[in-house]
């Protein structure tokens, strides 16, 4: 009865991790550019069961004979981004910049460190570079001059700006992209930025529209990836699993407690 009530509890534990999983899938079903998360369960490693009491030596005699195991429960094998694209949502917002199929910006963080983003709302910065709306700026630097009244950015990365003075549109960098073998490995940040991990491996360099990265769409924000009626069924079944692993540990109480009421 012990094995069924830590059994149970396994079981209890990997749903509400899966639960408050659901949960903040859920909380950002309108944040843009949001990534769906999913947890993935194993089965933890099981116990030989062959009784070896003295009345019992041989491994094929008994109740319990040679080759029975028993299972420990269940445990949690990965919490994982999942990064099928969202609807594009168009804002003609020239500052709105999202990336049509796969790759992400790579931007450069305080600490000198490196993160990445699938895009979003972009603006310019006190130092006049184009930064995230977290003022992080994107890397490689791209200086916006102070006198621009237009900002273009074409598909394939190339950034160009009108100012008061000149009319003809000036180049004035290109937005990079970079992939991952693995981007299912990536560690998300919060303000829809991700770090690099041994499971993502290291980011590869490539230009928009080409060596299988997407290319970029201005005036569009990407829109969350979570399907609001999968993540209520998903919820559900949760729900229904924890229940069941609440009532198991609670027969195993009962029946402990029936076994502690014998008397002789």
């Amino acid at each position: 009865m012990f094995d069924a009530l830590y059994i149970g509890a396994t079981g209890m534990q990997a749903q509400q991790l899966n639960v408050d999983t659901i949960a903040n899938n859920l909380a950002n079903v309108n944040t843009a550019g949001f990534k769906r998360a999913r947890v993935s369960f194993t089965d933890l490693v099981a116990r030989d069961l062959t009784m070896t009491t003295a009345a019992n030596r041989s491994e094929e005699s008994g109740v319990l004979g040679r080759g029975l195991s028993l299972g420990a429960g269940v445990g949690v094998a990965n919490l994982s981004k999942l990064f099928e694209m969202g609807d594009l949502k168009k804002t003609d917002a020239p500052y709105d910049v999202t990336i049509r199929g796969d790759g992400f910006l790579e931007v450069l963080l305080p600490d000198g460190t490196s993160a990445f983003t699938r895009g979003g709302t972009l603006k310019i910065n006190k130092d006049g570079l184009l930064a995230t709306q977290s003022d992080v700026p994107l890397k490689p630097g791209i200086t916006i001059p102070e006198d621009t009244q237009e900002l273009i950015v074409h598909a394939d990365g190339r950034v160009q700006v009108r100012t008061s003075v000149q009319g003809a549109a000036l180049d004035v960098g290109r937005i990079e992209l970079v992939k991952f073998v693995s981007p299912q490995g990536l560690v998300p940040q919060g303000d829809n930025l991700y770090r690099t991990s041994a499971a993502s491996g290291e980011a590869i360099s490539a230009r928009a529209g080409e060596d299988g990265v997407g290319t970029l769409a201005q005036g569009f924000l990407e829109g969350s990836n979570v399907k609001m009626v999968d993540e209520m069924v998903n919820l559900i079944v949760a729900q229904r699993t924890y229940e069941a692993n609440v009532k198991i540990v609670q027969a195993a109480d009962e029946i402990l407690g029936m076994v502690n009421g014998l008397r002789r």
